[in-house]
């Protein structure tokens, strides 16, 4: 049997030494099949490809919207664009969450096999390679948003300028006056928390102001680390007179942190976010934030995902969309 072509599931079968049956079963992500007998398969459709009947079954007409977990606008601004270009191809939306991991647990592909989607788009996590291969082989699509991972992954993707981003909400404080800057990061492994540090860095450098490491602190994207890391920022020797918060719900964490401490935004201390959602212009004062187009996001990543299901190629598989500083009321010049 020569391995230059994909297998038919027939094929498949005699070098598994199991039923053409079974070997729907795991294909179709059927879960009345041994991990043994699941894995055997996996195994040769990765080595030999998986080629189907002339007839396959059609996907349904229906788009996998998968997050780590739903909690806040951002997911809501990530799901309405979604929709928007899911209903104009009269498709529906399933949401399904991956309860925080960064990546999806064993098990996922085949909960997904079972439903089988015309695509997948995949918010703030990065597939592992057997995965991807296994989605691949049945001829789902995939587009990452928001992608958590290297920057040299393979997969389709849609993100946004966070380097340019964190670049310009630094360099708008320093235009005020200040120097006393302090960051509050999203995770370390996370592709986008890396890139806003790095355009703080970078500003900070250009403009000629040693970064103190007291006022670099990593948080994870909750408003209750940007309280604590506020609270620890504002009791040092030498305080801060200014914070960029790499997500908005940071930057809530420390508007609590500055009334607790008896501060007034902007008067003494001017504050950044990052994301621009809508509560953002609710705040008192208003933040000063950077925009990142999370719906038009998602609306690029819902069609190239459909291009994909359609078997057309795209026209670019890495897409960035560009952020901008929407300044308000939370931004100062630094007390003298």
């Amino acid at each position: 049997m020569s391995s230059a072509e994909p297998l038919t599931t027939a094929q498949i079968a005699e070098l598994a030494g199991i039923s053409v049956a079974t070997v729907s079963k795991v294909i179709n992500g059927r879960a009345d099949v041994s991990p043994e007998t699941r894995a055997r398969v996996e195994d040769i459709i990765r080595r030999h490809g998986y080629r189907r009947q002339k007839r396959p079954a059609r996907p349904a007409p229906l788009l996998e919207l998968v997050f780590r977990q739903v909690r806040d606008a951002y997911h809501i601004e990530i799901i309405n664009g979604v929709q928007s270009v899911a209903s104009e191809h009269r498709m529906a939306v399933i949401l399904s969450g991956l309860r925080g991991r960064p990546t999806p647990g064993h098990g996922w592909v085949q909960e997904i096999l079972s439903h089988r989607p015309a695509g997948i788009i995949e918010v703030y996590s990065v597939l592992t390679d057997t995965q991807s291969g296994q989605l691949r082989s049945r001829g789902i699509p995939f587009v990452l948003v928001d992608p958590n991972g290297e920057p040299a992954h393979a997969f389709p993707s849609v993100g946004a300028t966070n380097w340019n981003g964190g670049l310009s909400a630094t360099r708008h404080l320093l235009q005020l006056g200040h120097r006393r800057i302090a960051v509050i990061t999203g995770p370390e492994r996370a592709l986008a928390s890396r890139a806003r540090l790095d355009g703080y860095r970078t500003a900070m450098d250009t403009a000629g102001v040693p970064v103190d490491p007291a006022l670099v602190r990593v948080g994870d994207y909750r408003a209750e680390e940007g309280l604590r890391h506020a609270r620890k920022l504002l009791r040092l020797t030498d305080p801060p007179t200014a914070v960029f918060a790499c997500n908005d719900a940071l930057a809530l964490g420390v508007y609590r942190a500055a009334a607790e401490a008896g501060l007034r935004i902007p008067d003494d201390l001017s504050v950044v976010g990052f994301d621009d959602l809508r509560p953002a212009q609710w705040t008192v004062p208003p933040l000063t934030t950077v925009h990142q187009p999370l719906a038009e996001m998602a609306a690029t990543a819902a069609t190239m995902v459909i291009t994909l299901a359609q078997g057309m190629p795209l026209a670019q598989t890495r897409v960035e969309l560009a952020t901008e500083l929407v300044v308000r009321d939370s931004t100062a010049p630094p007390r003298r």
